[in-house]
Formats: C-alpha cells, sequence, structure tokens
C-alpha cells in the first residue's frame, strides 16, 4: 500500500510489521512496547503480551501501529461482548478481563499522581462498578447529513477517526431499556432525516430514568440516589451509572466528615448530587454554583427529598465562599469541578478559606493531579486515594482524593478586596 504524502519514513517504513513484547498501557488505553528502545504504541493490548503491528506513523520520538495478531496473549484477554470492538471508538478494555481492567486504571492513576503531581501516595484498589455490561443510563449516538434512503450511519465515532461514524444498531455496555428503543429512535432519524434533506446532521437523545426512556433534551426528568430524588432537564449533565454512583457518593460523604467537620461545603454542585446526598452526615450543607438553572434546580430537590440543612448559592468566581458562615476549621468541602480541574481563582480562594477536610472528585485524574500539588504547597496532606470506575470498558476513570489540613500548615493572608464581592442570590432551600 503506497503511504499517504506526509508520511515520515524513519525509523519504519509505512505499513512495516514488527514484533513487541508489550510493556505498560498508558492512560489513553495504548499499548507501550519498544524496538531497539524506539517507542511503538499498539491499542487493544495487555502489558505482558507478545504481538504483531504494523507501523502506519512515525512522529518524533515514538510510532503508532495497528494491532494485526495477539502471538502470546495474556491469561488476563477475555473475548469482546461487542462485535463493534476496536471499529468503534467508544471502548478501548473489552478485550481485558474486569479484575485486570481495574488493576489497570488503578496504575494510570498512580502514575499520574506521581508524574503530574510528584505525588508519592499509595492508591487504593479502583473500586469497581456492581454492572459492568448495561450499566450506562444515557447514550447519544450522532448522525450525519440524511440520505435519502436512510443509509447514513448513526452512531459513534469510529476508531482512530475524528469524523468517520460507525453504524451502531446495539450498545452492550448501555442499559436494556436503552437496546430496546434504539432500532425505533435510529429509524425514526432516519424518517425524519429523508424529509430534511438541508440537515446537517445531530445526535439523538436516549437516557434511562425514573420516567423510562426519553430522548427530549428538554423533558424534566428523575434520578435516585439513596434516599434522593433529583430532577433536571434530560439533556443536562448527571452521573451515568446509576450502579455506581451511590457507592460513590457514601464514600464521599464518610470521607469528607472523617475527622468530625460539622460543616460542608459542596462547590461545583450543580443539581446538588453530593450536597442532597451527604447532608445527614453534616449540621449545615451549603451548595456553591454559578450556574443559576442548576442552583434552582438543586433548591427543588432539596424541597422534593425533604431536607431542611442545606442552602445553595449562586457563587461569583471571583468570591466563591464569601458570604458563607461556616468556620473553615469545622467545614470539609468537596469540590466536583469540569474535566479541567479547578480554575486558578478557585484554588487560591479554597486554600484562603483553609477547610478542615477537602475531598475532590475528578473525571481526570491529570488536572487533578496539578491542583493537588498546589492544595499540597498550600500545607494540605492526602489521606486517602480511590478510584471509582464508572466507566468500565472505557479508559476513563474517576478519582476520589481526600485531605485534611496539616497541623505545619501555613497562615495565609487574605486576598485583597474579596470580602464584599458576594452574590446576593441565595435561598435557604428549607423556605
Amino acid at each position: 500500500m503506497q503511504a499517504p504524502k506526509n508520511f515520515v519514513p524513519e525509523p519504519f517504513d509505512y505499513h512495516q510489521e514488527v514484533e513487541v513484547t508489550v510493556e505498560s498501557l498508558t492512560n489513553l488505553g495504548m499499548g507501550v512496547a519498544r524496538v531497539d528502545g524506539w517507542v511503538v504504541m499498539v491499542p487493544f493490548v495487555i502489558p505482558g503480551e507478545r504481538v504483531k503491528a504494523r507501523i502506519f506513523r512515525n512522529f518524533q520520538n515514538y510510532s503508532d501501529a495497528d494491532l494485526v495478531e495477539v502471538l502470546e496473549a495474556s491469561p488476563d484477554r477475555v473475548e469482546p461482548k461487542c462485535p463493534l470492538y476496536q471499529t468503534c471508538g467508544g471502548c478501548q478494555y473489552q478485550h481485558m478481563s474486569y479484575e485486570r481492567q481495574l488493576a489497570e486504571k488503578t496504575q494510570h492513576v498512580e502514575e499520574l499522581m506521581q508524574k503530574l503531581g510528584e505525588i508519592d501516595h499509595p492508591v487504593q484498589l479502583s473500586h469497581g462498578s456492581p454492572k459492568v455490561y448495561n450499566y450506562r443510563s444515557k447514550i447519544t449516538p450522532h448522525y450525519e447529513r440524511p440520505a435519502k434512503d436512510g443509509s447514513q450511519p448513526i452512531g459513534f465515532l469510529r476508531y482512530g477517526r475524528r469524523n468517520q461514524l460507525v453504524d451502531v444498531e446495539q450498545c452492550p455496555i448501555a442499559m436494556e431499556a436503552i437496546n430496546e428503543v434504539l432500532p425505533e429512535a435510529r429509524d425514526k432519524a432516519r424518517r425524519d432525516g429523508g424529509k430534511k434533506r438541508r440537515q446537517r446532521g445531530g445526535t439523538l437523545l436516549l437516557r434511562n430514568v425514573l420516567e423510562g426512556v426519553v430522548s427530549d433534551p428538554q423533558e424534566i426528568v428523575s434520578e435516585r440516589v439513596g434516599d434522593v430524588t433529583f430532577q433536571f432537564k434530560a439533556g443536562e449533565f448527571f452521573q451515568n451509572n446509576p450502579y455506581i454512583l451511590p457507592e460513590m457518593v457514601e464514600h464521599v460523604a464518610s470521607e469528607a466528615s472523617l475527622e468530625g467537620a460539622r460543616f460542608l461545603v459542596d462547590a461545583y454542585c450543580g443539581v446538588g448530587l453530593f450536597a442532597l446526598s451527604t447532608s445527614k452526615s453534616f449540621e449545615l450543607v451549603a451548595g456553591v454554583e454559578i450556574s443559576e438553572p442548576a442552583v434552582r434546580w438543586a433548591q427543588a430537590n432539596a424541597k422534593i427529598s425533604g431536607v431542611k440543612n442545606t442552602r445553595f448559592v449562586i457563587g461569583k468566581a471571583e468570591a466563591i465562599f464569601n458570604g458563607l458562615k461556616f468556620p473553615g476549621d469545622e467545614t470539609a468541602v468537596v469540590i466536583d469541578p469540569p474535566r479541567k480541574g479547578c480554575d486558578a481563582s478557585f484554588r487560591q480562594q479554597l486554600m484562603q478559606f483553609r477547610p478542615k477536610r477537602i475531598v475532590y472528585v475528578s473525571c481526570d485524574p491529570a488536572t487533578q493531579a496539578r491542583d493537588l500539588k498546589e492544595f499540597i504547597e498550600g500545607g494540605y496532606d492526602i489521606t486517602r486515594i480511590q478510584p471509582f470506575d464508572l466507566f468500565p470498558h472505557t479508559r476513563h476513570i474517576e478519582n476520589v482524593v481526600s485531605l485534611t489540613l496539616s497541623s505545619r500548615a501555613p497562615v495565609l493572608a487574605a486576598v485583597e478586596g474579596e470580602a464584599e464581592s458576594q452574590t446576593e442570590s441565595e435561598t435557604e432551600s428549607a423556605e
């Protein structure tokens, strides 16, 4: 096969085959192997395996290859359940036993903590999901510009491609109820597409909630976590593995209250997941969120479940903790930021507030490690690192890190001019 025009022919020829032994996995799920010291990245492998790989791209310090054949298989290799595995880009680990997946993800967290946060602290074995297939309560298949005959694919990105879709008729990691309605949802999209030839494409929503499977992003839906019911719009963010979520929430509540903190601040509180679910462990709880609609949902959810010791604040980014009457030395803070982690202003304000405990929930341990390094420099000690596997068969991992304020912590000067910035938009949820 002729090489692409931009192919760099060193150190390997295009489609040259090499036999390698896999040393480790990256946190993106790629196997790391070497040929005479040169790194070769191979997908869908397990450390210790001997494989044949085909080079398709050379970079300045490593090469990318496709997996051709497993020559010596790991005892942890299993048969994937999905016929589209290695074609659909949604999963990276279906070829691995679940026990091995948990071990690899634990290792990923440990390496990220060390490399990006200079954190040398033991990482607990990843807490596994009670259900490893049919666990996702929400999927969003994509489709391209409709074809007259309805032949366009409706599914997810093809592995290794940025804009090419794979047609997905069933998804083994989606809940059974979603797979039951998926054929009709696909047929409807194709029928509608035939009537709207100018449409560029779009995304379907299928979310399984207490009301059943819904497809309208604006529909108000309900989820239950433990004793608390949460309402939100179907298209908005809410964790989509309900089988493991109660266990993670219980862990967060336990860790936050471990040293007797009386109060809790739930920063980035969203619709109130952690604030309401942990409220029994604290005298008073405050949820802080810069999104006004999310705060309104959190307030409504408190009333729905009869939680009376919480309040939710629409916080300004530059004055998140102002107006909260909780003393830092009796307060725990739970933070669950977006994938990019905490911004610099938040990190500074958190260090000024000096809570007794911090429990940091993250969907990206890489940005979490960066933030943790600053918290440690500010006087906090890590007491526990506990990953939770919300997304079996994928490379993703949720990580929960607990910290406590050290007796050696320095006293920081107040941030100049911060005291007058608190928004007036706060409402007692018990009103």
